[in-house]
């Protein structure tokens, strides 16, 4: 029998329609009367046929309203059933505590009762999951997915017990806390962030008002099996035990790596019970993950429609991730940094040997990730092959990143181990980085190879270079330019490709000799066979790289090739003027200079080869999860073709192996699903080659934005390709500019400005509605300096805002069409204000990419007040930055 509902008038986000009552047994047969929201019975009524059903789970202290936006985005023919426990929500109280073996049989006759027969995909969170899971291995034969938000179903070895559950389970205070008193129920929503409305936390609160209405919270906490005699102890390891059974099932683990008690070691534990799931995080939510990212409520009902086909990876030509052994006697590595040092690469390869065996007494074992906070020269090459010997991943994130988000990144890759010189021990511990910790000070190199000699490790525990191509090979991370920086894994084989291509793309041999003041690159000499000179410099600055010091590493390897980033070859230039007869006679030898990482401007590269008149430029294009992409001298092209001087910055055509598409801005600033390789359209930048990354690290829904179609990858870039085939990059899609006229991208406008005498850079930001967005100019003075801390007078002279506002409408690429649908090639744009900023905001890994994001919260800021950008920039954070030189 069914009745009406129970609930309360006015809880915000729920549907009265959905709720109501039925009886039930109980796991002992006893008639139960159950609260259940259900959107069945609207569906029967408008004559949709119920295809699948979705059984949502909650956990203590919560109730079915947790799922309010499940059930209000419900797709059609979908059945949603959020149920409340007895004892929970609105559901009947019962006499005694209930335990999970119980509660799981409960749910087995709840579902009976509704007549849910059909395919069934569960959905739980925090003791749901257990429940939900339990009740899933029992229905294997209706089972279609899983989903799990926060939960655990078993406590990690030698961890400890969350604290908040810990604390709350004392005796004096179990009762207290959790029945007494409703403080337990309400701290379960003091967690999130952004802080809920009071009203949705109250109605969370809502059906536990009395101590009598909270008896099933205190049964739930002390339900919790903490030891191998508690109640319900035997019943969850068979759950967890349970788990290969689901092995073939789809499932999805949405996590909010906050969480005080259901942490990344949680998530870690079930993804190797479930290896096959897929993952989305989010750093910075809590325990409840959808109520602070309810976005991710999307992301599951996406999940559980419409998964994306696997794609079969493209052959290509692989270097074998390996120090190159055709020439033992060879120097393969110079440090000038520190104490200095050198090594051959038959030196380099037996150690790499000694410390592999070293690392896996020590338990680095296959497949296990390997966090790597070590600074680049001989004991980082070292420690990478090693790691790469072993078939373990490398985990490589470096202080570009800013501590804080350095940190979180490390946690949320979630590493089995974290090698690191002793000053790195300090952020791991304070950053919550879980994994053994390895210590690699000045002597623990040779201690660690000391413990590898008579090790007992079989040839199968050491993995061939050339086998299990397609195992995850590293992770590495993204600047956070534009946003959180996100873990981009890459397989064995795809280094390997991206090895190959760089080898083949520059005509790298063994033998070359190259200055590595760009960190990523510095990590592949060896497997090249080329001898690498790592400059003094701090490689995570790249702005220290001084010309004194660029002529020091190349005289020490006789320099061939300077792989240096753009704001490194731009202080070299800068600092030109300290270098000795002798030193400039050193910088005439190198025959090749790379600059990647940021658009490097051609006059830049006109000073750099002032200074290495030898020197062919190349500016490689490409991203974290695809480099590179292509490549040009931006040198070679003539400032008196109309064809060379279009929008943006031109970084040349694919390179061999690699398609470029694009999806078409559209008036909105979104893209078309649909590709295009039509000339002059502004479009992403859209990409497919056999080293483009394998996927986000435990960031499905990201990964998926960005595979579409399904084996291309989604640059956020935005730009056009002429009719030579060239590419010409115009700005990022989170910078273009929507104004009613149409998107606007920022590189050309900025271009056009910095052509005004008296600025010496210039970028240019929307400000207003998406959509309306009026062009703000922002202007960098010549002379201008970024040492005072404040910046009082933001005005620019009238007559310098005129000649700002004249050149951005002179000649600018516009995009594919107007908001008339109309194709237009040019058109001007207007400036609404003309702002003055002594220094730009730049990222601190390049220190040369500029954000834009800053610039218009600042700009808001000044034209509307603070509570308008505090208001339209609530969902970005800040990202840490420099300020530009």
């Amino acid at each position: 029998m069914t009745t009406g509902s129970p609930l309360p008038h006015g809880l915000p986000g729920l549907d009265p329609t959905w709720s109501r009552t039925l009886s039930a047994p109980d796991a002992e047969g006893t008639p139960r009367t159950w609260h259940v929201l259900d959107n069945g019975p609207l569906l029967a009524a408008a004559g949709i046929a119920v295809e699948q059903t979705l059984l949502c789970v909650h956990g203590n202290p919560t109730w079915s309203y947790l799922w309010r936006r499940v059930l209000a985005e419900a797709p059609r023919g979908w059945r949603v059933v959020a149920v409340d426990h007895l004892g929970m929500g609105y559901s009947e109280r019962t006499e005694s505590p209930r335990t999970l073996g119980q509660r799981v049989q409960d749910l087995g006759a709840l579902t009976q009762a509704l007549g849910i027969d059909g395919p069934v995909s569960t959905l739980a969170h925090d003791w749901g999951g257990p429940i939900s899971l339990g009740w899933a291995l029992a229905h294997r034969d209706q089972l279609q997915q899983v989903v799990l938000t926060n939960t655990a179903v078993h406590q990690p070895e030698g961890s400890p017990l969350p604290s908040a559950i810990a604390t709350v389970r004392t005796p004096p205070l179990l009762d207290l806390i959790t029945r007494r008193t409703p403080g337990f129920v309400w701290a379960a929503t003091a967690t999130c962030r952004p802080a809920l409305p009071e009203a949705v936390r109250a109605s969370f609160a809502a059906p536990y008002a009395t101590a009598a209405r909270r008896t099933a919270v205190r049964d739930f906490v002390a339900d919790i099996p903490v030891s191998t005699g508690h109640l319900s102890h035997a019943t969850l390891t068979e759950i967890a035990d349970g788990l290969g059974a689901l092995a073939e099932v789809p499932s999805l683990l949405v996590w909010g790596l906050a969480d005080p008690v259901f942490s990344g070691r949680y998530l870690a534990d079930l993804q190797a019970r479930l290896p096959h799931a897929d993952v989305h995080t989010y750093p910075d939510a809590s325990h409840l993950p959808l109520e602070d990212r309810p976005e991710g409520v999307s992301l599951i009902w996406d999940w559980l429609t419409d998964r994306p086909d696997e794609v079969a990876a493209t052959p290509s030509s692989v270097v074998p991730i390996r120090i190159d052994p055709s020439a033992p006697e060879r120097t393969a590595i110079v440090e000038l940094t520190g104490d200095g040092g050198h090594i051959t690469f038959g030196a380099l390869a037996d150690r790499v040997e000694d410390l592999a065996r070293g690392l896996h007494a020590r338990g680095v074992r296959r497949g296990q990730r390997v966090a790597l906070l070590v600074k680049p020269g001989i004991d980082l090459t070292t420690v990478l092959y090693a790691v790469w010997r072993l078939g373990a991943v490398a985990v490589v994130a470096d202080a570009g990143l800013g501590r804080r988000r350095l940190g979180a990144a490390l946690r949320g890759a979630a590493p089995d181990h974290v090698i690191g010189f002793p000053a790195a021990r300090a952020l791991v511990v304070a950053a919550g980085v879980p994994g053994q910790w390895i210590r690699l000070g000045s002597e623990d190199v040779a201690l660690l190879m000391a413990e590898g000699v008579g090790h007992p490790i079989s040839d199968g525990e050491l993995l061939s270079p050339t086998a299990e191509l397609d195992r995850d090979g590293a992770v590495l991370f993204t600047s956070g330019a534009t946003g959180p920086p996100k873990g981009v894994v890459y397989t064995r084989r795809q280094v390997g490709a991206q090895v190959a291509l760089l080898r083949d793309t520059f005509a790298l041999r063994p033998g070359e000799r190259f200055v590595a003041a760009f960190a990523p690159f510095a990590l592949y000499g060896p497997a090249l066979g080329l001898t690498s000179a790592v400059p003094d410099m701090d490689v995570t600055a790249p702005d220290t790289l001084t010309a004194a010091t660029l002529a020091d590493a190349v005289e020490a390897v006789d320099a061939s090739i300077v792989f240096a980033s753009p704001a490194a070859l731009s202080n070299v230039v800068d600092t030109a003027d300290e270098l000795s007869a002798a030193q400039r006679e050193q910088l005439r030898r190198p025959e090749l200079v790379l600059s990647a990482g940021a658009p490097v401007p051609a006059a830049l590269l006109r000073r750099v080869k002032e200074l290495l008149p030898a020197a062919e430029t190349q500016t490689p294009y490409g991203m974290t999860e695809a480099l590179p992409v292509a490549t040009l001298d931006p040198t070679s092209l003539d400032p008196d073709d109309p064809a060379d001087q279009q929008a943006g910055v031109c970084v040349g055509v694919p390179l061999e192996g690699v398609t470029v598409r694009l999806a078409p801005v559209q008036a909105d600033g979104t893209t078309s699903a649909e590709l295009t390789s039509a000339t002059g359209v502004l479009g992403e930048i859209v990409v497919r080659a056999p080293h483009v990354k394998e996927r986000y690290d435990r960031l499905w829904g990201t990964q998926r934005a960005s595979a579409r179609p399904p084996g291309w990858h989604r640059t956020g870039d935005v730009g056009h390709l002429d009719d030579r085939g060239r590419l010409w990059v115009e700005g990022r899609l989170a910078h273009v500019i929507t104004t009613a006229e149409g998107p606007v991208a920022p590189y050309a406008v900025e271009q056009a400005i910095e052509t005004v005498p008296g600025v010496r850079r210039a970028a240019v930001v929307g400000v207003g509605p998406a959509g309306t967005q009026q062009v703000v100019a922002i202007v960098v003075p010549q002379g201008a300096s970024a040492r005072h801390r404040r910046q009082a007078d933001t005005t620019v002279p009238a007559e310098v805002a005129a000649r700002v506002r004249k050149a951005a409408t002179l000649r600018v690429m516009a995009g594919p069409q107007d908001t008339a649908g109309v194709p237009v090639d040019l058109r001007g744009v207007p400036i609404a204000a003309v702002l003055r900023k002594d220094w730009l905001p730049v990222d601190i890994r390049h220190a040369a990419k500029v954000d834009r994001t800053e610039l218009a919260r600042w700009a808001t800021t000044l034209l509307h007040g603070r509570k308008t950008a505090r208001e339209s920039f609530r969902r970005h954070p800040r990202a840490p930055s420099r300020r530009s030189r």
